[in-house]
């Protein structure tokens, strides 16, 4: 279908509106022809221009539900129309020459062409703010979350100002930026938190049935899926404690003081606490593990996380403590260690190859020694 002809308006001395619509009804004498292509190449992004421009795109907004490539792609093809229409309609068109209507309709299709940088640029000013503004929303509404990966840890650093040190196999969730009355971070494993002062606006760590709530503090929280336990212990400043109930109501635990360290049990609802020196709770974050008379069983579990492994633990032994710092050391010397220091051996189970193509965890056997002949 050809597109309706614009009327027709009187020509000023420098490129006006009236002009192109003339050149695009095909409608214009040689000097207009040289007016228009000297305009496309020199003065087609003044802001006049522009002005006038945008008026005619604001006429296809009502298809706004299509792809930004296919707006401008069907703006250009109305102008590519109008010329091909029109150059059907008005075969009767005479120049003074036949070169120089030939010569006149090629100059045509090489205006339009002339016209795709400013219908480009124009496509680029007009969705510019849109696109920022939807980025912004999604700044302000999308949620993070950083893991890290066994044998490994990692620093994280909020858009408060805040930093959170994540140990092995762990995960947090956070907004890219904080909103609202609380600042509100979801964990899953081991952090470490150094939260920026804000009395206006509480940090609160979401752990599992436990909550933690911050002004400007330094803390731990310990909340691995697979325990059944919830372990946070207070550094400096002041963090109170809540757990969440069946029903979803919060039911405040307590405040804690610095150097107070506080057992959750998931389970039973019990809650454990100690005081004294926090060191062996948050020395993970320096690359060295602390242990002052624990049990082997607890220390399998740091070991697996650490290591990526099962280790199982035979109940001839399960009775033994250990008193060890160790710092950084590989997995194969700290066991080598423990048979040194109390008498247990271990046994490494070979890999086994998955349906998948994956390989099952490395298993480590502990049980007593056999004592030699």
């Amino acid at each position: 279908m050809c597109l309706p002809v614009f009327r027709e308006a009187k020509i000023e001395e420098n490129m006006t509106k009236e002009l192109l619509i003339k050149f695009l009804n095909n409608n214009y004498s040689e000097e207009e022809l040289n007016e228009v292509l000297r305009w496309a190449n020199a003065e087609s992004l003044n802001e006049e221009i522009k002005d006038w421009i945008f008026e005619d795109w604001n006429s296809y907004r009502e298809i706004d539900n299509l792809y930004n490539d296919e707006r401008f792609t069907i703006l250009f093809d109305k102008i590519q129309a109008k010329i091909d229409c029109n150059s059907q309609n008005n075969p009767e068109k005479k120049s003074n020459t036949l070169t120089l209507s030939m010569f006149a309709k090629w100059m045509t299709r090489a205006a339009a062409v002339l016209l795709i940088p400013v219908l480009t640029f124009l496509f680029y000013t007009l969705n510019e703010n849109r696109i920022e503004s939807v980025q912004y929303s999604n700044l302000a509404t999308d949620s993070l979350e950083v893991i890290a990966p066994i044998g490994s840890r990692t620093v994280v650093h909020l858009s408060d100002g805040s930093i959170v040190q994540l140990n092995y196999g762990s995960r947090i969730k956070y907004p890219r930026l904080f909103s609202g009355a609380t600042r509100e971070v979801t964990l899953a494993g081991e952090g470490f938190f150094n939260v920026a002062h804000n009395p206006e606006q509480p940090f609160v760590v979401k752990a599992g049935r436990l909550n933690v709530k911050a002004i400007g503090t330094a803390f731990n929280v310990l909340a691995y899926p697979d325990d059944s336990f919830i372990e946070t212990t207070l550094v400096n400043g002041k963090v109170a404690l809540a757990k969440i109930e069946n029903n979803g109501i919060t039911k405040p635990i307590g405040t804690m003081i610095p150097g107070q360290h506080v057992v959750y049990k998931t389970n039973t609802g019990a809650v454990l606490s100690t005081k004294g020196s926090v060191e062996k709770f948050i020395s993970w974050t320096e690359g060295k593990l602390i242990f002052v008379d624990t049990p082997i069983t607890q220390i399998a579990e740091k070991l697996n996380r650490m290591f990526n492994v099962d280790i199982e633990i035979k109940n001839d032994v399960k009775d033994l403590y250990y008193t060890v710092t160790l710092v950084d050391e590989p997995l194969y010397q700290i066991l080598d260690l423990m048979t040194i220091a109390t008498p247990v051996s271990y046994r490494i189970i070979p890999r086994k190859k998955l349906p998948n193509g994956e390989f099952s965890k490395q298993i480590i056997i502990i049980e007593k020694k056999i004592k030699n002949n």
